[in-house]
């Protein structure tokens, strides 16, 4: 008879048997007892019933969901990796070549550390809700979309120009914007926890209303990508780092689609918590998937759009640097300090300078030591009896030399 009941609050099949108070929650806290599942397919005979979407083959959505959620977990903290090593190496390998990556990827690690999270957290929504889940979810959903959602907003920040962002900055005006829905996660827990000694329930309502300032980093967070794109198209940049800036478009444009997806998805799952699975008549039973849905789809929007975007354009980036051009400064010749040259020949070493000493007056024998801008003749033919001079014109008039011409008598 108690496992029949049990089974009822489940599969929440019949939802005239749902109280109103009930209605009016996101999801059923389940009694952490020993009663175990039978008749289950895919799921074990001593298996726990809040944990039965884990495996049941009936449940589809919970088997595909931890499924995503684990792939996309796995693929985050390889990404996390990853990147720390690349970076150690960039480190350790350019001895001559200071590079100011740190606060970038310190920021960027830090997002991937919240997307891991994001898809770490799904299976609190797989779960059924009990005592233990409820504290997670209401903590870390809200906490872990504002450290990702803060990381884009510095990325904004960064591409527009702000000075705060620069170097480490970007870091820290993330971590400052985290903190603040830390606080209020934490002070909702102590409310009701704590001062009321309330059993850890909440409606569709207070849920969304948790998620306030998380909507208002994304939606700033949007409105800067946006800016920045409008503004990049209409100016037209004539300096010399016209590849960064390019880059700088390119980033700005995939930021601005997975903030764009992001909102989408956040429309969709607010609505259907607050009133979709309540008019379609399937609440409370569609609303941890409708949340698991979302946290897997949200998750992968932003590992693709900008967790691994961000790496490959960090990486290309690392690697153009390298390329420094040539300094001209301090040049004696232009083969002077490309290596494998000679140091830089006089005009004495040069095959065609003619020098005065008495073995090689006169002119070159040699045609193939001869320079093709030397003159035909040399200056020690020249007869010294003889007058080289231009031809002067004579004549004995020299006061007025132009009668003539001008038919003056």
């Amino acid at each position: 008879m108690e496992l029949q009941q049990l089974s009822n609050v489940d599969m929440s099949t019949n939802s005239s048997t749902t109280s109103p108070a009930v209605n009016n929650t996101t999801s059923t806290l389940i009694s952490s007892n020993d009663t175990s599942l039978k008749g289950v397919p895919g799921c074990g005979n001593g298996l726990h019933p809040i944990y039965r979407y884990l495996c049941d083959r009936r449940a589809a959505w919970g088997i595909v969901l931890e499924t995503l959620a684990s792939s996309g977990f796995l693929f985050s903290m390889v990404l996390l990796l990853g990147l720390l090593l690349w970076s150690l190496w960039i480190c350790i390998s350019s001895k001559t070549h200071r590079s100011n990556i740190g606060g970038t990827v310190a920021c960027l690690s830090m997002f991937l550390l919240a997307t891991a999270g994001i898809f770490a957290m799904t299976f609190s929504f797989i779960i059924r809700l009990t005592a233990q889940t409820c504290p997670t979810r209401i903590f870390l959903f809200s906490v872990l979309f504002s450290l990702a959602f803060s990381c884009l907003l510095a990325r904004c920040l960064a591409l527009l120009g702000f000075a705060a962002t620069r170097g480490w900055g970007e870091p820290a005006v993330a971590l400052g914007l985290f903190v603040v829905q830390v606080i209020i996660s934490t002070e909702w827990l102590i409310l009701v926890l704590v001062r009321d000694k309330k059993a850890c329930e909440y409606s569709q309502e207070e849920f969304v209303m948790l998620q306030i300032y998380v909507l208002c980093l994304l939606a700033i967070s949007l409105i800067l990508a946006l800016h920045f794109l409008c503004r990049s198209c209409s100016t037209y940049s004539y300096s010399y780092t016209g590849p960064i800036n390019q880059q700088g478009k390119v980033q700005a444009m995939v930021v601005f689609f997975t903030l764009l997806l992001s909102a989408c998805i956040w429309v969709v799952w607010i609505t259907m918590l607050i009133r979709g699975n309540s008019e379609l008549g399937h609440r409370p039973q569609w609303d941890d998937p409708v949340l698991s849905i979302a946290l897997v789809a949200n998750g992968w929007v932003l590992l693709m759009g900008h967790g691994l975007s961000q790496v490959s354009f960090l990486c290309r980036g690392e690697a153009k640097s390298k390329d420094v051009p040539l300094s001209f400064a301090g040049w004696t010749s232009p083969s002077a300090d490309i290596p494998g040259l000679q140091s830089p020949k006089e005009g004495k070493e040069n095959g065609s300078f003619e020098t005065d000493s008495g073995n090689r007056r006169g002119r070159r024998t040699e045609q193939s030591l001869r320079s093709p801008y030397e003159s035909g003749f040399s200056m020690t033919e020249v007869d010294t009896d003889k007058d080289y001079t231009i031809p002067r014109p004579q004549t004995t008039n020299y006061t007025e030399p132009y009668d003539d011409y001008y038919g003056r008598d």
